[in-house]
């Protein structure tokens, strides 16, 4: 091919984690099994020294940082956040398992570039436990959401979501185990979207360009 480029990922993620990363680990298995081309993470960044997500990010050859949040003040915190993500190019913010809210000055560093799973069907059951609240609902569907981050909790337009029926048989462990399976899928599917770069966002609504 004449005038060939040297080949450059077309979306650079950065992975923000607080424990062991399930859901990065599923973003990483996507990547090299080629289920997201034209996707590589570029850091991995954790406010707890010794996540275990961290270490197993440095194990694999990626970038990582750590920046400890404990006894600073958020401001101060973030900005070395927000610099180190600048720093490694990123075009899109992965919240995986990241358990700090985000002020509205970070979100406003990437608007519409900070992707969080939640693993309810939003608006039902935000925050903390939430796949413990639906169970004690009793609610006999639950699921996850994939959606961009805004400065509300668990709010922001979604992209993907993923049902499962409640069983009989399950009990909270059980379901937020099935929960997590359907997570794994849901943000390689998000990302996927985001990186085919065919959309824009109407108020709260993903709209894929040319649907």
């Amino acid at each position: 091919m004449p005038n060939a480029q040297p080949y450059r990922a077309l979306l650079h993620l950065g992975i923000l984690l607080s424990g062991r990363g399930s859901n990065f680990l599923a973003i990483a298995d996507s990547i090299r099994e080629g289920r997201l081309p034209g996707v590589e993470i570029s850091v991995v960044i954790s406010n707890v020294p010794d996540a275990p997500g961290l270490k197993t990010a440095q194990q694999m050859g990626l970038p990582a940082a750590a920046f400890d949040s404990r006894g600073r003040k958020r401001e101060a915190h973030e900005a070395d956040v927000v610099a180190c993500l600048r720093q490694h190019n990123v075009d899109l913010v992965c919240l995986a398992g990241y358990m700090r809210l985000l002020s509205p000055a970070f979100v406003a560093a990437f608007p519409h570039r900070i992707l969080n799973i939640h693993p309810s069907l939003l608006p039902a059951f935000p925050g903390l436990e939430a796949q413990e609240q639906a169970f004690v609902y009793g609610v006999k569907i639950a699921g996850c959401s994939v959606h961009f981050v805004d400065e509300e909790l668990d709010h922001g337009a979604i992209l993907v979501q993923r049902a499962i029926p409640v069983l009989e048989t399950d009990d909270a462990h059980t379901l937020a185990a099935r929960i997590l399976a359907e997570e794994h899928k849901a943000y390689t599917e998000a990302i996927a979207m985001v990186a085919s770069g065919e959309y824009e966002i109407r108020g709260r609504r993903y709209v894929r360009h040319n649907a």
